[in-house]
């Protein structure tokens, strides 16, 4: 078993690799300086202990990535379906009695950890639309043939959990769960004029949907989800919706080209959870330009590895996996810096490899892994489906 083990590692894409390992590292290292002032002033504890916790889901994620690696992807055949109805009945659950935390009641609450399953959905919703283009692929591209009962369940799979996870009023993972499956419904197998009937079925279905909650609810969105849409000129707004996003900008400013220096950063006293969803401007603060154009150069690297993975897998679930998780990483990256910027609504979403958080750490790192199985096999199979 070691010996296959050590075989999987060296089939494994290393620029992937080296560079993933890389900004987990960063990320790591920089949490204890963006979350420093937070913890001693705010929360009154150790200096280390985000540092620790983010040290431990990195471990888990490593464990996690020497089994999944180790494992045909065909295998995931039997264990997707029970995570997605594991994962789902979690959500529902959630949605009633979970505990709530910026707004959302997504989070279950263990003492010393705190975990996020929707989190989990991602990675989760990939690989099952992935099995289901692979499983009908004949059958949806038969042009003689009825594919709407084939359609409905991937329908089904793709808008369950953003649909429950819209309802726990956590907007930012919403928007990800259904860009995610909306890019790879796109990206699908499925026929053309297929794929314009769906999505019209789907933009009635919505305006319905949301003209009945508007009804009952009298609004769409909570008050403190509309706020988040006024994001065109926070610092004219400071006290109330632009605060954290305002403070962002100065922080990026004050960086400059080489930084004010690692454990220097002014801004961390006012960035509210600045090693989270903020992480970024206090990385730009203290590092400068120069260092914050390398991250955006790594997240380059990542996001083409992937896409060439996916471009040259010999499985259709190969390729769909690895779109899929191109997409996720992307859209996090997008939405994250996209608020922290000021050009879309800032939501909370943490920034992949950097932001401190055990759920989306695990997650990442487990869609990493699946990607490098994929690479894995591609490398040992030379006939090409």
């Amino acid at each position: 078993m070691i010996k296959k083990l050590k075989k999987d590692i060296r089939d494994m894409d290393k620029p992937l690799l080296i560079v993933s390992i890389l900004l987990f590292v960063f990320g790591l290292l920089n949490i204890v300086n963006a979350s420093s002032k937070a913890v001693v002033l705010r929360y009154n504890t150790s200096l280390y202990i985000y540092f620790y916790k983010q040290g431990v889901f990195l471990i888990v994620g490593l464990i996690l990535t020497l089994f999944i690696i180790h494992i045909p992807s065909k295998k995931y055949y039997a264990w997707s379906p029970i995570a997605f109805i594991g994962v789902t009945l979690m959500l529902v659950y959630l949605s009633l009695y979970g505990t709530v935390h910026k707004g959302s009641n997504n989070w279950i609450d263990l003492g010393v950890f705190s975990l996020q399953p929707s989190e989990f959905s991602k990675p989760i919703m990939i690989v099952c639309l992935s099995f289901l283009f692979e499983r009908f692929l004949s059958r949806l591209r038969n042009k003689k043939l009825n594919h709407y009962d084939f359609i409905g369940i991937i329908l089904f799979v793709g808008c369950l959990f953003p649909a429950i996870v819209f309802f726990q009023k956590d907007l930012g993972t919403t928007i990800i769960l259904f860009l995610i499956f909306g890019m790879m419904f796109l990206a699908s197998p499925i026929l053309r004029i297929d794929k314009l009937k769906t999505i019209g079925l789907c933009i009635v279905l919505l305006i319905v949907a949301c003209g009945i909650i508007i009804s009952r609810n009298g609004s769409l969105l909570t008050k403190t989800q509309l706020s988040r849409f006024d994001f065109f000129d926070p610092c004219s707004d400071y006290e109330e919706g632009g605060y954290q996003i305002c403070n962002g900008f100065i922080a990026i400013n004050d960086g400059g080209l080489f930084g004010v220096g690692i454990g220097n950063s002014k801004q961390i006293s006012y960035i509210p959870e600045s090693h989270t969803d903020s992480v970024f401007a206090i990385i730009a603060e203290e590092y400068g330009f120069i260092v914050s154009s390398f991250i955006f150069f790594a997240y380059i690297i990542i996001l083409y590895r992937i896409l060439k993975i996916s471009a040259n897998a010999n499985t259709v679930r190969g390729r769909y996996i690895a779109f899929g998780v191109a997409v996720y990483i992307f859209l996090h990256i997008l939405i994250n810096l996209g608020g922290l910027f000021g050009v879309m609504p800032l939501t909370g979403v943490p920034l992949p490899f950097l932001s401190y958080g055990g759920s989306f750490t695990i997650a990442l790192i487990v869609s990493l892994a699946i990607v490098q199985r994929i690479h894995i096999e591609m490398r040992n199979q030379k006939i090409k489906v």
